[in-house]
């Protein structure tokens, strides 16, 4: 049948790091992170600009960490570096560059199936994060203009006219960011930024005050034109602009795909779990992200690894 692990786990977020460590601490052996980009935390690694602040009591929720991972606030670089620590110190083996395609439940093992090869483990854990796949418009991207459609600050350059799209963290720190450099204007289809947090609140309220980033707010956006290779954005109820590049960070969506075929139940955009996190098919759990509202708590995926290590050593047999 050749080897089989006693837990796989799909993705290399918090979640995934934590579901490992805390079953390594707990004296579970023989475990296997397998993640599609070519290292752990890619998200943070892609959608947090350098620096970005990261905090344990994310959007202000309070959460106690139950398990051994003692996480605290931080910055990007120090919490890649805090996990890059945690990874050498417990025997976890992590393969990058394989992404999963779907999972199988035999009769003793789940076989996790990728390009070109498979692994057999007798638990899996999918912590796959939502931002693994970006929230996209709904209207058409014209093809001539792809390249100046971004959802991260790759590429972008100095000098440039820029529409950041987006109310949440992450557009008003990309906003900020380029104003510095950058004409820059934020669309948001809300008067309001209510969803960030207070810091971002205050910075992109003094950016406002102070012209550095123009407001675009409780309008949206209907479609986009190719104008010589430049952006036009026709809004609903503005006269139409013409960008060099825009940035949508609008979010990410649960990936309903795998999920499907991988046979796990699916409610109102989420995976459908109990309290231990285990799904609709016995022995497969879920973690982090995918299992929230919105995603983004480090410190709630923490929680979800370390619940399910408990459950699987005091309640299943690994050997």
């Amino acid at each position: 049948m050749g080897h089989v692990y006693n837990l796989a786990i799909i993705g290399a977020g918090p979640a995934g790091i934590a579901t490992a460590v805390e079953s390594y601490l707990q004296g579970i052996r023989d475990i296997v992170i397998l993640e599609k980009d070519q290292n752990h935390n890619s998200t943070i690694r892609k959608y947090y600009k350098d620096n970005k602040r990261v905090d344990k009591d994310w959007k202000g929720q309070k959460i106690e960490l139950d398990g051994r991972i003692y996480f605290v606030d931080g910055t990007k670089e120090t919490t890649l570096d805090f996990f890059d620590e945690i990874l050498e110190n417990h025997s976890v083996e992590l393969r990058t560059h394989v992404e999963v395609q779907n999972i199988e439940k035999q009769e003793d093992y789940f076989e996790v199936s990728m390009e070109g090869q498979t692994v057999k483990a007798k638990y899996v854990v999918v912590t796959i994060g939502r931002m693994g796949k970006p929230n996209k418009p709904s209207y058409k991207v014209p093809a001539g203009i792809k390249k100046k459609i971004a959802y991260t600050l790759d590429g972008c350059s100095e000098g440039e006219k820029v529409l950041v799209v987006g109310g949440g963290d992450s557009a008003i720190e990309y906003a900020v960011d380029l104003s510095e450099k950058n004409e820059v204007s934020i669309c948001y289809r809300r008067e309001t930024f209510r969803r960030a947090n207070p810091t971002n609140q205050t910075d992109i309220a003094n950016a406002i005050m102070h012209k550095e980033v123009e407001p675009i707010l409780g309008i949206n956006i209907n479609a986009l034109e190719d104008v010589d290779g430049k952006v036009k954005v026709i809004f609903s109820e503005v006269e139409a602009q013409i960008f060099d590049r825009v940035i949508y960070a609008i979010g990410g969506t649960t990936p309903s795909s795998f999920l499907a075929s991988s046979g796990i139940k699916e409610e109102d955009g989420k995976p459908v779990h109990d309290d231990n996190y285990e799904t609709n098919i016995n022995g497969m759990f879920v973690a982090g992200d995918i299992t929230q509202e919105s995603g983004g708590s480090i410190a709630l995926g923490l929680n979800h690894g370390y619940a399910i290590a408990c459950f699987i050593q005091d309640h299943q047999e690994v050997g």
